[in-house]
């Protein structure tokens, strides 16, 4: 099995370095709960059929890093869920899903 290769978000200024790079290549965001099932599964589910290649990914542990999530909400004007995928381009949320409703499938079209 392939694992993705994630980034750790673990300063609010890698948000200014994901724009950045949005600009150039695709950027993703999965906000995770450490301690609730439903993340955990939503997360297992998205590794297992997530073809990461053509997207630089990046995972929010949101609880060591509420902060960061609440700044990513106004940030983005997006309403704060848990879990939560982003995908960003040219500095914008251009999809974001949560809970049941996150599919790799999904975000990988979108790609």
């Amino acid at each position: 099995m392939e694992y993705m290769n994630w980034k750790a978000l673990t300063e609010e200024s890698q948000l200014e370095e994901i724009d950045d790079l949005s600009n150039e290549k695709t950027q993703l965001i999965f906000k995770h709960s450490t301690r609730c099932i439903i993340s955990k599964m939503a997360l297992q589910n998205f590794e297992r059929s997530f073809n990461s290649d053509n997207v630089d990914c990046y995972l929010l542990d949101l609880i060591k890093f509420r902060e960061i999530s609440n700044h990513i909400a106004s940030r983005y004007q997006i309403t704060h869920e848990s879990p939560q995928v982003l995908v960003i381009k040219n500095a914008k949320v251009i999809y974001h899903e949560s809970h049941e409703g996150i599919n790799a499938q999904e975000v990988e079209n979108i790609l």
